[in-house]
Order: C-alpha cells, then structure tokens, then sequence
C-alpha cells in the first residue's frame, strides 16, 4: 500500500493559513505545498526580507494565489501583539494555524500559547479552524543542551492537547493536534549514494527528495487531511517513529498528565500575560 504523500492533499481553496517560521525549511516547505494546494498563506518569520522572499517564491508557482509575508519575532511580545493586531485588521478569520515551536530552549509551549491566544478570535470566526503544533523529536540525552529540562520536547504536545481540552471544555469547533517532525529530516535518502556524491561534486543537487519537503509531510497531513483526532500526534509512523509515511502516533505516558498540561497552561499564561477569552 502507498503511503501518504503531497499528491494526496485535498484542495484547500478557501481556506486562509498563517505558518510560522515561513522562511526556515519547514516553514517554508509547509508553506509552499499549501499555497499549492490553493490556501491564502501568511508567511509569518522574524526576518521580514526572507518572509517575502518566501512568500514570492511560493506565490510565483501558483500565479493568482493571494501569499502575504509578515514580520513575528518569537521572543519580542510586542512584535507578538502587533503582528496579532495587524492580521485581525487584515483577515476576516483564520481557518489553520501551523506554529514551528522552539525545543530547544525549555520554553517550546510559548509561542504556541501566545501566538494562539491572540490569534483565538481569527481562528473562532472560521467554520472549522485547525491549529498544527510542531514540535521536534525527541532527544537523545546525550544530545540534550545543557539547562534543558528533561521533557522540554514535550511542551508543544502538551500544549496541543491541554488547547483540545480547553476548547471541547468551551464548546467551540477548534481541531488542536500536534506533530513531530522525522529524525532523518536532514538528509534525504540515497544522499550517500556515489550518483548523489557525484552530483554533489559538480554543484548539482539532488532534488527528488528534498530533505525539508520530507520532513514537513506529517505537518501537510496534520493542517490538511479531514478527520483527524483533536489533541492527536502525528508524525512518521515508520521504523522507531523517525522515517516513513505520516500518521498518528501514541503520544508519550508523560505528555498524558492533567496535572502537567494544567501547570504548563498555567505558566504559559504568567510569562506571557495572554489570557484565552473563549466564548460563554
């Protein structure tokens, strides 16, 4: 049986997508298969010029195809607030949200949290939003940065289940779900090939599988296929969770605790003064 790929998203005219981190390889992969497919994409990154540059390079394959470029510095809240207030001038509402969250820092639920919080109103105001929380795979201990907590990688699942939770609570049609992204990301198969080294020698690379385009595929399927499970994992569902064709993953024992998912959201909201304003 083929796996899933970028020949089975599903149309998405109409729809508006905002995608963080639009001009790193994810991002800008994400990105660019949804325009693709027919979606308004945002190109949200902290670098305005290579948010355009992405922008323009997505529209430019798919001639009339609405792309905007817009300036989000994760770690600056009024970039955060201006950002979020300039999208709700600009959009009537927002069907998918995709957040490329940072693992690195111990702080991964944070953009997320925020970012979502202001956005909640764009996204409430669309028949059925979706928000995509991309995380990274988990590990190794020895790979760790030093001061990072053990389960730092855990936050953006946490955050994605505890936002399913908060929204069924509300009584509001919001799909939360998160991905992990493979561990062989950064390097494409066959790239130890002679052929690919040859190729590499003389400055041609080699294109059928991009490595990014890989890596972003349980992202396409998490923000495109109907159906999936709010407060879900999806990730590669091959050999150890690290290769293979997108689907969903059982989400680790600790990234299941009430307790933890009500301490994070409860943090999330004192650093970063966002309050969630749901519906009554």
């Amino acid at each position: 049986m083929t796996g899933w790929s970028v020949r089975h998203i599903s149309a998405q005219d109409g729809r508006v997508a905002l995608v963080t981190d639009a001009a790193g390889p994810l991002g800008r992969a994400t990105a660019r298969r949804l325009v693709r497919a027919g979606a308004e994409v945002v190109h949200a990154d902290s670098d305005p010029e290579r948010a355009r540059a992405a922008a323009r390079a997505a529209g430019g394959a798919v001639p009339g195809i609405l792309v905007r470029a817009a300036c989000l510095d994760p770690a600056d809240p009024e970039s955060l607030t201006a950002f979020a207030d300039h999208l709700t001038v600009e959009l009537p509402s927002l069907d998918l949200l995709v957040i490329h969250a940072d693992t690195s820092s111990g702080q991964g639920a944070l953009l997320p949290y925020a970012l979502t919080g202001r956005l909640l109103p764009l996204l409430l105001a669309a028949r059925g939003p979706r928000v995509v929380t991309v995380g990274g795979p988990a590990p190794r201990e020895h790979s760790r940065p030093r001061g990072t907590p053990r389960l730092a990688h855990l936050a953006p699942l946490v955050f994605a289940r505890e936002l399913q939770r908060r929204a069924d609570a509300a009584g509001v049609r919001l799909t939360s779900v998160a991905v992990r992204p493979g561990t062989g990301a950064g390097r494409p198969p066959g790239s130890g090939s002679r052929l690919a080294r040859v190729l590499a020698d003389h400055g041609i690379p080699r294109t059928s599988h991009p490595p990014a385009a890989s890596a972003a595929l349980p992202s396409l399927y998490a923000a495109t296929v109907p159906g999936v499970a709010p407060g879900g994992l999806y990730g590669p569902a091959g050999r150890l969770e690290g290769r293979g064709s997108p689907g969903p993953l059982t989400p680790p024992r600790a990234a299941t605790d009430p307790a933890r998912a009500r301490e994070l959201w409860e943090s999330c909201e004192r650093v970063t003064g966002v309050s969630y304003d749901w519906p009554a």
